[in-house]
């Protein structure tokens, strides 16, 4: 077993035939954005305190926001979290940052009013991704390395998966297992909880280009942000059929428009999204008669 180092940071599958993600629609309808005051901004999340919190990549910090007004009330990591990729919350309220500059995932202790860096867990080359699993372990995605990894309560790797070379995100399904999406190879993969393939989604019908970072909905519906296909896409994951996509495949800024979307987080009907390259946060709704 590989036991790995902490440290203070300083300063194949079943696939399925779906409807083509070219002929479906909007899943969900523009609500509003933020100002453009990210900088390339990656995944986010929804914490305790029911705040976003958003991976900040190139502003090398992690950005607390009111999902209701737009409001950054909290930022964290303020140049020192060199270029963070992933977020993720666990039980205990511990924030794990998935930073790929410091090649490693840092820890925060969000009980605490003074939000400091808590440590590090790595090495893990190009960290792209990170989750802290309901079962108590701790998933990461090595990506320059193209590894997988499930770390246990004693810091002690119990499960690891390779040949995900440039994978980014790692996230948990409502029934426990593990999806990642797997942005070289155009394919989303879902893993057993000790890391056994499941499933493979990688069809013509997905139109995958560059899926990054992603989510679910309550129902168990999988949202993928497609960087390079720039656009979202919702997945029924148990007929494997496209239910909707958000973006017309090119750049832009608008309404139904998306440049280079990397993060997801859902909270009921509402869908918030990385809009990296408009450097904002968006957010889409389903409205209900």
């Amino acid at each position: 077993m590989k036991t790995i180092f902490t440290g203070v940071v300083i300063g194949v599958g079943l696939s399925f035939s779906a409807v083509s993600a070219d002929q479906t629609g909007p899943f969900a309808s523009f609500a509003g954005a933020s100002e453009a005051v990210f900088s390339d901004p990656h995944d986010l999340e929804f914490g305790p305190d029911g705040m976003l919190y958003v991976a900040d990549r190139a502003a090398d910090r992690v950005v607390v926001m009111d999902p209701d007004t737009f409001e950054i009330t909290e930022i964290i990591g303020e140049g020192t979290l060199l270029q963070p990729h992933d977020v993720s919350v666990g039980h205990n309220n511990q924030m794990y940052v998935a930073s790929a500059g410091l090649h490693g995932v840092v820890l925060y202790d969000l009980n605490q009013e003074d939000r400091k860096n808590e440590g590090m867990l790595g090495p893990f080359p190009s960290t792209a991704g990170t989750l802290a699993h309901s079962n108590g372990n701790l998933y990461v995605m090595a990506s320059g390395e193209g590894w997988l990894y499930a770390i246990d309560a004693g810091r002690t790797v119990v499960a690891a998966e390779g040949g995900l070379i440039g994978a980014q995100d790692v996230t948990e399904a409502p029934d426990g297992s593990i999806w990642v999406a797997d942005q070289l190879q155009r394919r989303l993969v879902q893993y057993t909880q000790g890391l056994e393939v499941m499933r493979v989604l990688d069809g013509p019908e997905y139109g995958f280009v560059g899926p990054r970072y992603l989510d679910f909905t309550e129902d168990g519906s999988l949202v993928v942000a497609d960087q390079d296909a720039h656009k979202i896409t919702k997945i029924d994951t148990y007929s494997g059929e496209v239910m909707g996509v958000i973006g017309d495949g090119a750049p832009g800024l608008g309404p139904n428009l998306l440049d280079d979307p990397e993060g997801v987080a859902v909270r009921g009907m509402e869908y918030f999204f990385a809009d990296s390259d408009n450097n904002r946060i968006v957010k889409y709704v389903i409205a209900m008669f």
